[in-house]
């Protein structure tokens, strides 16, 4: 027999919000498991002791946010609706179903004013670190790291071309006394100050959000990004480090730093260390030996100019330091330049009358140059780490660990654009995310 039922909107219950939340909901597993009492303490001297009217409770303020990227709610406005209509995410936040929700510019205005040049998202992010480490969710051995892009809250076509000054990367000053030990050993002269303007380049700037860089990378979208890099444990994928960069920097650039950064934080025992081929520079390979330990980095072909020999063809003597063509003939050493790049050259009355001379060069002076880094060795046995078994093993979870990581991160936490402007505000929100994820790991697995 088919019912009518009757509306019932406007009758009054008497309930309890607890009773409401499912026994299983994941709020009920972060809130067992996560303490967030030190964010208070955190942030109480960027408030007023004794002035001004009483300010929403921080703690709150950031489980809300927190909230949001946990769930992928898309915006601050969008968050404060579903804060009105859920009640599993006011019995997380401690209110009632009667209680006023704090209206979305309380967000803004806090970041805008109080938390923007703060750190104190950096200090949340590293206090989930150290909560996961105290639960034995990260063992610190092996890191893995890669960059993802996040595309600016930008117009890729509102741009303008300037001139900006070649940045000088923190291991210069190690390559220039590695570039004078090396000439000194080969009987070289030290190289003269050079009298030289700095190099400049120039690039895309973004005339809405300056901080984005102009990407442009293969099989990547052309336009206005930043980049999150990322490293992950290979415990159980909890997120070590954050950083954001504009989207015209290296991988390579801030890794080092950032490495010995999450060391030093979380005294991590670091044995191994998995990055994908972008990183697989003289400097990097250099840097990670120099810290004793074992990194497998992938493998990209170089580039190759068709109807030439492969530079593998030509062979390196350590014991001779000299090269030697697939002809035979030796190259040998001339000079170090200031760039690290030994330089290897052939004898010209030979060349001229090698048989192999068109695919070896068309230089005017019949000669060919080989160059070779100063810190060369350090890629070569790096390089062949992967080649190992332990290397495969070590390799294989990379795409396991900060791959999925930034995988989640996209497709279920908003993790596809900048919601701001600014490289501080974006730093932000990728650390708040990492942070969400993080919470979201440790409850599961604590659970």
């Amino acid at each position: 027999m088919l019912n009518t039922r009757p509306q019932t909107q406007s009758s009054m219950e008497f309930v309890c919000i607890d009773e409401l939340v499912p026994s299983d909901h994941l709020l009920r597993k972060v809130d067992k498991h996560i303490d967030f009492s030190f964010i208070h303490d955190l942030v109480k001297d960027l408030y007023c002791a004794d002035n001004g009217r009483p300010a929403l409770d921080p703690t709150l303020l950031f489980k809300m946010l927190l909230v949001g990227y946990l769930f992928g709610v898309r915006s601050e406005r969008q968050l404060v609706r579903e804060v009105q209509v859920n009640v599993a995410y006011r019995w997380f936040l401690g209110l009632n179903l009667t209680d006023k929700i704090p209206d979305a510019s309380t967000f803004s205005q806090n970041r805008r004013r109080r938390f923007n040049e703060s750190g104190v998202y950096q200090q949340i992010f590293d206090e989930i670190v150290l909560q996961a480490i105290s639960k034995r969710l990260v063992s610190g051995k092996h890191l893995f790291t890669d960059s993802t892009h996040l595309k600016a809250n930008a117009n890729k076509h509102k741009k303008t071309k300037v001139q900006v000054a070649a940045s000088r990367q923190d291991y210069m000053d190690a390559l220039d006394s590695a570039v004078e030990e090396d000439r000194l050993r080969h009987g070289k002269k030290p190289l003269a100050p050079t009298t030289k303007a700095p190099v400049t380049r120039e690039i895309n700037k973004s005339t809405t959000d300056p901080d984005s860089g102009y990407m442009v990378r293969d099989e990547k979208p052309k336009g206005f990004f930043y980049l999150d890099h990322r490293t992950v444990d290979g415990k159980c994928n909890i997120v070590t480090d954050v950083h954001v960069t504009p989207g015209n920097i290296h991988d390579s650039v801030p890794y080092l730093k950032r490495l010995d950064r999450q060391i030093k934080r979380f005294d991590l025992p670091v044995e191994a260390v998995g990055l994908d081929a972008g990183y697989f520079t003289s400097a990097v390979c250099k840097g990670i030996e120099d810290r004793g330990l074992y990194g497998v980095m992938g493998y990209r072909r170089p580039t190759h100019k068709k109807g030439y020999f492969y530079k593998r063809e030509y062979q390196y003597d350590a014991d001779s330091d000299t090269y030697k063509c697939p002809a035979g003939q030796q190259l040998i050493y001339k000079t170090t330049n200031r760039e690290g790049y030994r330089h290897y050259q052939s004898d010209p009355r030979i060349c001229q009358h090698c048989e192999h001379l068109s695919r070896c060069t068309r230089n005017a002076k019949q000669v060919k140059t080989v160059t070779r880094h100063v810190w060369e060795a350090s890629k070569e046995r790096i390089n062949q780490h992967r080649l190992t078994s332990e290397g495969k093993v070590i390799y294989k979870r990379r795409k396991e660990t900060v791959e999925r990581s930034f995988a989640d991160a996209k497709q279920l936490h908003g993790y596809r654009y900048a919601r701001y402007k600014g490289l501080n505000r974006v730093q932000g929100q990728c650390l708040l995310v990492a942070a969400a994820q993080n919470i979201k790991k440790i409850a599961l697995m604590a659970a």
